[in-house]
């Protein structure tokens, strides 16, 4: 467990992000701040309509007694009556924003180990960048908030870390007093008041919170569904990816796509029960077990001696549950190596397959290779880091598969894809 107090010389004590709220008691104060809110909400749904769907979920609630600025728990936007009454309409779209990614990246419920100080200046650097680099709104002006280009794009752990590593050279309890809101944690790390009472700052169950986080990810595929993926921001494209995509791993992807190579024809040496119950005779399915793939190596990049006879070693595995079969492969950077074919005949030489490259990486050689050569495989099948120069390949010459190593990122175009995960 990492303890950033001690790496920073911090005192272990608990500083509450801002100073205690003072009550706003005037009614004509907090009805000119809803109005705010809802003004607010309306233009996010205008401009930036997956906000605005996740915004206008959040029901609105004054916590003047115990909140100095703004704060939500999933169902709820608490808000400071005095705060907000400062912001313009922009400013509170911006506020509706931060609120909005905190849980959409639930940030209350990914701390684990980490110190929750820390890790609540790196949720508002992350979610700031996000909304700074999409334009929502318009920065808060009236109050400090954390905001570094450096860290856009980047998750809470990975800013997390980064700030972790920069310990002897930040001022964290300077930087908490920046933090714009409360994170909602039963008091811990910025403070909040909590007296049992049922009055002043909340407190969830754990079961709570759970059917909470559901909630907000059925919130989020309709909203993202709604508004378009071109509407999202990078961070809320990769969560909606990891909620939708099928968790399939890279050697079962592999697997299924050698196997749906394999042909089948009608015999009437195997008839099929379809026709028993009408006494009719019709022929069944035989299988023809020959496969024909090609496979390329990218050696250029981030591709290691062991996950490349980790892959040979699965592709030989495959090839001895059949008894015909034509492989062929190669290696490439910005040109291609040593292609070899394989067939049932010498399929033990393929462990002894030597690889060659280490230069740049060019995908297109690839596909020109192919064409000059007159090769035209039922599957081409790439084992690269995802990084190509410049195009990724032809789409209409053969169907592809990718396996990518590295770039968790990394999205082709076209084909079907997994990650490279390593057997733990």
């Amino acid at each position: 467990m990492r303890n950033y107090m001690h790496m920073a010389g911090a005192k272990d004590t608990t500083v509450s992000t801002k100073e205690k709220s003072k009550t706003v008691t005037d009614p004509k104060v907090d009805a000119a701040v809803r109005e705010k809110l809802i003004t607010a909400r309306i233009g996010l749904l205008i401009r930036a309509p997956f906000f605005g769907n996740m915004a206008t979920r959040l029901v609105l609630e004054n916590a003047d007694e115990w909140l100095p600025t703004a704060a939500t728990d999933g169902r709820k936007f608490y808000y400071n009556s005095e705060f907000v009454n400062k912001l313009s309409v922009k400013e509170t779209e911006f506020l509706f924003g931060h609120e909005v990614l905190h849980n959409v990246y639930d940030h209350m419920g990914r701390r684990v180990d980490r110190d929750p100080r820390l890790f609540n200046v790196a949720a508002d650097y992350c979610v700031n960048a996000d909304l700074i680099d999409q334009r929502i709104g318009e920065k808060i002006n009236k109050t400090p908030i954390l905001f570094d280009p450096k860290f856009k794009g980047m998750s809470a752990e990975e800013v997390y870390d980064k700030l972790y590593d920069e310990a002897d050279k930040i001022d964290l309890d300077q930087l908490i007093k920046m933090v714009l809101d409360d994170h909602m944690e039963d008091g811990e790390g910025d403070g909040g008041d909590q007296d049992g009472s049922g009055k002043g700052r909340p407190k969830l169950s754990e079961e709570e919170k759970k059917a909470i986080r559901d909630e907000i990810k059925e919130a989020m595929l309709a909203a993202a569904q709604a508004v378009g993926a071109g509407n999202l921001p990078a961070g809320v494209k990769r969560i909606i990816n990891e909620m939708t995509e099928p968790k399939i791993t890279w050697r079962e992807l592999l697997q299924q796509q050698i196997e749906s190579t394999i042909k089948s024809d009608f015999t009437w040496l195997r008839p099929s029960r379809r026709g028993w119950h009408c006494d009719a005779i019709l022929p069944g399915m035989k299988p023809e077990e020959t496969i024909d793939i090609a496979i390329a190596i990218d050696t250029s990049g981030s591709i290691s001696h062991q996950m490349l006879k980790e892959f040979l070693g699965e592709i030989k595995g495959i090839m001895d549950a059949y008894s015909d079969f034509k492989i062929m492969l190669w290696t490439f950077d910005t040109q291609v190596y040593n292609m070899q074919e394989f067939t049932a005949d010498n399929s033990a030489d393929l462990l002894s397959y030597e690889p060659r490259g280490g230069g740049g990486t060019d995908f297109d050689v690839n596909w020109a290779f192919m064409k000059e050569n007159d090769i035209q495989p039922k599957k081409f099948i790439m084992f690269t880091d995802g990084f190509p120069f410049s195009s990724w390949g032809d789409e209409d010459y053969c169907d592809t598969v990718w396996i990518i190593n590295g770039n968790k990122d990394a999205q082709p175009p076209f084909g079907i894809f997994a990650h490279y995960e390593e057997y733990k």
